[in-house]
């Protein structure tokens, strides 16, 4: 059984500043933009959408794949489903370099987030993270991204330097890990379980508590049943992606291939 949430204050907030949003853009025949969404708050969208069906919205994170992402609500005049290129997002990449390689800090995710909060920016402000070895990349709302490459110029004990790249030629692959195997059914908690080499019963607290989402989407029962290229996302354990379903075995089981971000 699925589990209702009621909203907090916050959440009222954001849901009413969406329709605000939304209503903003059809009546000035603009789009119009949220900040960088956090799951949580994409469900939220998802919930808005859902309940006034005049809204129309797309969200991008900067590139496929991205967990943080930002909403454009788009007028009626030129709403093209699904086709991030039509819209010019205020978003930017910024390129992290340590200046010296040989004699830097192998940064992390939470390094990078530090300094950027020692600076002062909010993280609605910053979308994904992608860290490449020795090197980075940072999603961000476009009027912080001249600030972010003149202040961020050291990282714990590394020098580093900044610049913008462009979006549209920007290539990002995460690292991921294939695993194959059998599960008695494609429903979440199963799939789950493969993923995370744990037991169904214990991953149930997880869906119930509201921790679990897929494709943004905020899922409270054990039983919903995956679509081939969803994106599940747990918060405390990462996230995989459900390739789908490669046959059957003789005993009934399905057969399955999910590809888990390292």
């Amino acid at each position: 059984m699925g589990r209702d949430f009621k909203m907090t204050g916050e959440e009222v907030l954001l849901s009413k500043r969406i329709r605000e949003l939304a209503d903003t853009a059809q009546r000035r025949g603009i789009v119009t933009f949220t900040d960088f969404l956090n799951l949580n708050e994409q469900n939220i969208l998802h919930q808005t959408l859902q309940k006034f069906s005049w809204i129309k919205g797309e969200t991008f994170g900067g590139y496929e794949g991205a967990e943080r992402q930002i909403a454009a609500f788009i007028p009626d005049a030129f709403y093209i489903p699904r086709d991030s290129d039509s819209i010019s997002y205020p978003i930017s990449c910024i390129h992290i370099l340590p200046r010296n390689i040989k004699f830097a800090d192998r940064l992390s995710h939470r390094d990078i987030l530090g300094a950027l909060m020692h600076l002062g920016i909010d993280r609605s402000k910053t979308g994904d993270i992608a860290v490449c070895k020795d090197e980075a990349y940072l999603f961000c709302s476009t009027p912080l991204a001249g600030l972010i490459c003149t202040e961020l110029t050291k990282i714990r004990h590394t020098v580093v330097d900044c610049t913008v790249c462009d979006l549209q030629e920007f290539t990002y692959t995460p690292e991921t890990k294939s695993i194959r195997g059998s599960v008695a059914s494609v429903r979440l908690d199963a799939v789950m379980a493969l993923a995370f080499q744990s037991s169904r019963s214990s991953l149930l607290s997880l869906i119930a508590d509201g921790s679990v989402f897929v494709n943004g989407k905020l899922i409270t029962t054990n039983a919903y049943s995956l679509k081939e290229q969803d994106i599940i996302s747990v918060r405390g354990f990462g996230r995989f992606r459900y390739i789908g379903e490669l046959g059957g075995t003789k005993k009934g089981r399905h057969m399955i291939e999910i590809e888990t971000y390292i």
